[in-house]
């Protein structure tokens, strides 16, 4: 089995709802996000690769304590090996949670079955994505992944990281207005954090102006559930 792995967190309470979880950092992203709060998961070969042996070792001494495991990154679904690390998590106990930007639809879907919760992150309205990401075409696999995962059924939200560089109040509700149309039903607002972000150009800039309560307003209107997290 082929994982690398950049980082592991052993505890914490709000990387899944309402379980218990540790995450694993999954190393490398296709995609180059300019607000991205963990740059050195980007390349592919990491500096501080943790061997998955000892992961499972950790996660067989947790069970009964933990609810869950949840994969992050980087991008955990550019993994050759994720299917096969899910399935050995599985097989000790936990749930399984996701935390992807969609970047391989069809990854996911043989992934979905496995999964008990995904976050999937939504950079941006589909005409607006590559200059989010720096990738032409990453919108179409993000709202097929989108899509996918509205029609699985497994539970999830889809959230947005604010940055006033990549978006405006306008092209905001053309995102929260896709998202809409495509069925999802909760979403979530997040304030861009500069801690760990590389570009000192970026960090400069805060979302809280972006995020008024009158925008927060219409867009919540849009969906049975609807939140911003404030940094």
């Amino acid at each position: 089995m082929t994982i690398q792995i950049g980082g592991f967190t052993p505890l914490t309470s709000t990387d899944f709802p309402g379980c218990l979880s540790a995450v694993i950092f999954c190393q490398g992203c296709p995609w180059r996000c300019g607000y991205c709060h963990n740059p050195h998961l980007i390349p592919r070969q990491g500096e501080h690769r943790q061997e998955w042996p000892a992961i499972t070792g950790f996660l067989r001494r947790r069970q009964g304590l933990l609810d869950a495991v949840v994969f992050s990154g980087g991008e955990p679904t550019l993994q050759d090996g994720l299917q096969s690390a899910i399935g050995e998590v599985r097989d000790l106990g936990f749930k399984v949670g996701l935390h992807t930007g969609g970047t391989y639809p069809s990854r996911l879907a043989g992934l979905l079955p496995l999964l008990s919760w995904v976050g999937m992150d939504i950079k941006a309205a589909v005409a607006d994505y590559a200059k989010v990401t720096g990738t032409p075409e990453s919108g179409e696999k993000a709202r097929a992944s989108a899509r996918l995962l509205l029609e699985s059924g497994v539970p999830h939200e889809f959230r947005t990281t604010v940055h006033p560089l990549f978006h405006t109040p306008e092209s905001l509700l053309r995102l929260a207005e896709e998202l809409r149309e495509l069925g999802a039903r909760h979403y979530v607002l997040q304030e861009f954090r500069p801690q760990g972000c590389a570009d000192g150009a970026v960090s400069a800039h805060s979302a809280r102006e972006l995020l008024d309560d009158a925008l927060c307003s219409r867009i919540g209107a849009m969906f049975a559930s609807f939140s911003v997290r404030r940094t």
